[in-house]
Protein backbone atom coordinates (compact mmCIF):
# COMPACT_ATOMS: atom_id res chain seq x y z
CA UNK A 1 0.00 0.00 0.00
CA UNK A 2 1.32 3.45 -0.86
CA UNK A 3 1.09 6.46 1.41
CA UNK A 4 -1.90 8.69 0.80
CA UNK A 5 -0.92 12.16 1.93
CA UNK A 6 -2.68 15.18 0.55
CA UNK A 7 -0.20 18.04 0.03
CA UNK A 8 -0.96 21.53 1.27
CA UNK A 9 -2.53 23.71 -1.40
CA UNK A 10 -0.35 26.44 -2.86
CA UNK A 11 -1.08 29.99 -1.87
CA UNK A 12 -0.48 32.53 -4.61
CA UNK A 13 1.35 35.75 -3.71
CA UNK A 14 -1.64 37.66 -5.12
CA UNK A 15 -5.24 36.47 -4.76
CA UNK A 16 -6.07 34.55 -7.94
CA UNK A 17 -2.54 35.07 -9.25
CA UNK A 18 0.31 32.80 -10.23
CA UNK A 19 1.64 30.02 -8.00
CA UNK A 20 4.98 28.25 -8.24
CA UNK A 21 3.34 25.57 -10.41
CA UNK A 22 2.71 28.21 -13.09
CA UNK A 23 6.48 28.69 -13.47
CA UNK A 24 8.65 26.33 -15.52
CA UNK A 25 11.42 24.99 -13.32
CA UNK A 26 14.45 23.31 -14.83
CA UNK A 27 16.59 22.06 -11.97
CA UNK A 28 19.23 20.54 -14.23
CA UNK A 29 19.85 23.92 -15.92
CA UNK A 30 19.15 25.73 -12.59
CA UNK A 31 16.63 28.11 -14.23
CA UNK A 32 13.04 29.22 -13.68
CA UNK A 33 10.85 30.66 -16.43
CA UNK A 34 7.87 32.82 -15.51
CA UNK A 35 4.50 32.64 -17.35
CA UNK A 36 5.61 35.66 -19.44
CA UNK A 37 8.65 33.74 -20.75
CA UNK A 38 11.36 35.47 -18.69
CA UNK A 39 14.07 33.08 -17.51
CA UNK A 40 16.31 33.67 -14.49
CA UNK A 41 18.99 31.59 -12.78
CA UNK A 42 18.47 29.80 -9.46
CA UNK A 43 21.19 30.81 -7.01
CA UNK A 44 23.05 28.48 -4.64
CA UNK A 45 20.45 29.07 -1.91
CA UNK A 46 17.56 27.90 -4.12
CA UNK A 47 16.22 31.39 -4.86
CA UNK A 48 15.29 32.92 -8.18
CA UNK A 49 14.82 36.69 -8.28
CA UNK A 50 12.79 38.34 -11.04
CA UNK A 51 13.29 41.85 -9.58
CA UNK A 52 14.59 43.77 -12.61
CA UNK A 53 12.16 42.03 -14.96
CA UNK A 54 9.07 42.68 -12.82
CA UNK A 55 9.40 46.47 -13.14
CA UNK A 56 8.26 46.42 -16.79
CA UNK A 57 6.11 43.26 -16.73
CA UNK A 58 2.52 43.78 -18.01
CA UNK A 59 1.07 41.05 -15.73
CA UNK A 60 2.94 41.99 -12.57
CA UNK A 61 -0.33 42.50 -10.64
CA UNK A 62 -1.09 38.77 -11.15
CA UNK A 63 2.29 37.76 -9.79
CA UNK A 64 3.40 39.92 -6.86
CA UNK A 65 2.69 42.96 -4.72
CA UNK A 66 6.33 43.32 -3.70
CA UNK A 67 8.13 46.49 -4.76
CA UNK A 68 11.30 44.41 -5.16
CA UNK A 69 9.60 42.00 -7.61
CA UNK A 70 8.88 38.28 -7.44
CA UNK A 71 11.30 35.94 -5.69
CA UNK A 72 10.76 32.19 -5.79
CA UNK A 73 12.32 30.01 -3.11
CA UNK A 74 12.54 26.35 -4.11
CA UNK A 75 11.96 23.71 -1.45
CA UNK A 76 14.72 21.06 -1.35
CA UNK A 77 12.07 18.46 -2.29
CA UNK A 78 10.29 20.61 -4.86
CA UNK A 79 9.98 17.82 -7.46
CA UNK A 80 8.43 15.48 -4.89
CA UNK A 81 5.94 18.12 -3.70
CA UNK A 82 4.99 19.09 -7.27
CA UNK A 83 4.40 15.42 -8.14
CA UNK A 84 2.25 15.01 -5.00
CA UNK A 85 0.16 18.06 -5.95
CA UNK A 86 -0.30 16.64 -9.44
CA UNK A 87 -1.29 13.22 -8.07
CA UNK A 88 -3.77 14.83 -5.66
CA UNK A 89 -5.76 16.18 -8.63
CA UNK A 90 -6.58 12.70 -10.00
CA UNK A 91 -9.89 10.95 -9.37
CA UNK A 92 -8.13 7.78 -8.21
CA UNK A 93 -6.36 9.71 -5.45
CA UNK A 94 -9.58 11.39 -4.35
CA UNK A 95 -11.43 8.07 -4.10
CA UNK A 96 -8.75 6.51 -1.90
CA UNK A 97 -8.26 9.68 0.15
CA UNK A 98 -11.98 10.12 0.86
CA UNK A 99 -12.21 6.51 2.06
CA UNK A 100 -9.17 6.77 4.36
CA UNK A 101 -9.50 10.30 5.74
CA UNK A 102 -12.44 9.73 8.12
CA UNK A 103 -10.61 6.87 9.85
CA UNK A 104 -7.40 8.87 10.13
CA UNK A 105 -9.26 11.83 11.64
CA UNK A 106 -11.05 9.51 14.07
CA UNK A 107 -7.77 7.86 15.12
CA UNK A 108 -6.20 11.26 15.80
CA UNK A 109 -9.22 12.20 17.90
CA UNK A 110 -8.82 8.98 19.92
CA UNK A 111 -5.12 9.71 20.36
CA UNK A 112 -5.67 13.15 21.95
CA UNK A 113 -8.74 12.16 23.98
CA UNK A 114 -8.62 12.93 27.67
CA UNK A 115 -5.41 14.35 29.00
CA UNK A 116 -3.24 13.27 26.06
CA UNK A 117 -3.52 16.65 24.34
CA UNK A 118 -0.56 18.04 26.31
CA UNK A 119 2.71 16.48 27.33
CA UNK A 120 2.63 15.12 30.85
CA UNK A 121 6.25 14.91 31.86
CA UNK A 122 9.45 16.92 31.90
CA UNK A 123 12.05 15.72 29.45
CA UNK A 124 11.90 14.49 25.89
CA UNK A 125 12.58 10.82 26.66
CA UNK A 126 9.66 10.46 29.08
CA UNK A 127 7.25 12.19 26.73
CA UNK A 128 8.39 10.07 23.77
CA UNK A 129 7.74 6.98 25.89
CA UNK A 130 4.27 8.30 26.81
CA UNK A 131 3.42 9.04 23.16
CA UNK A 132 4.60 5.61 21.97
CA UNK A 133 2.57 3.86 24.69
CA UNK A 134 -0.47 5.98 23.85
CA UNK A 135 -0.14 5.14 20.14
CA UNK A 136 0.23 1.43 20.94
CA UNK A 137 -2.89 1.55 23.13
CA UNK A 138 -4.94 3.29 20.41
CA UNK A 139 -3.73 0.78 17.79
CA UNK A 140 -4.46 -2.19 20.06
CA UNK A 141 -7.95 -0.86 20.82
CA UNK A 142 -8.57 -0.49 17.09
CA UNK A 143 -7.42 -4.06 16.39
CA UNK A 144 -9.64 -5.45 19.15
CA UNK A 145 -12.61 -3.48 17.78
CA UNK A 146 -11.93 -4.92 14.34
CA UNK A 147 -12.11 -8.42 15.81
CA UNK A 148 -8.47 -9.52 15.60
CA UNK A 149 -7.97 -12.71 17.64
CA UNK A 150 -5.13 -15.06 18.48
CA UNK A 151 -5.79 -18.73 17.61
CA UNK A 152 -2.80 -20.11 19.50
CA UNK A 153 -0.27 -19.93 16.68
CA UNK A 154 -1.02 -16.72 14.78
CA UNK A 155 -3.16 -13.61 14.77
CA UNK A 156 -6.35 -13.88 12.73
CA UNK A 157 -8.14 -10.92 11.15
CA UNK A 158 -11.78 -11.17 10.18
CA UNK A 159 -12.63 -10.62 6.55
CA UNK A 160 -13.89 -7.09 6.17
Amino acid sequence: MTAVIKPLPLRPAVEGGYTIDDFEIDESARTITCPEGITVKINDHGRARFAKHCATCPVRRNCTKSKAGRTIVLHPDHNLLAAARLTATTTEFNEVYRNLRPMIERTLAWFVRGNARKVRYRGIERNLLFVSHRAAAVNLTRLVNLGVTYDGSSWVTPTL
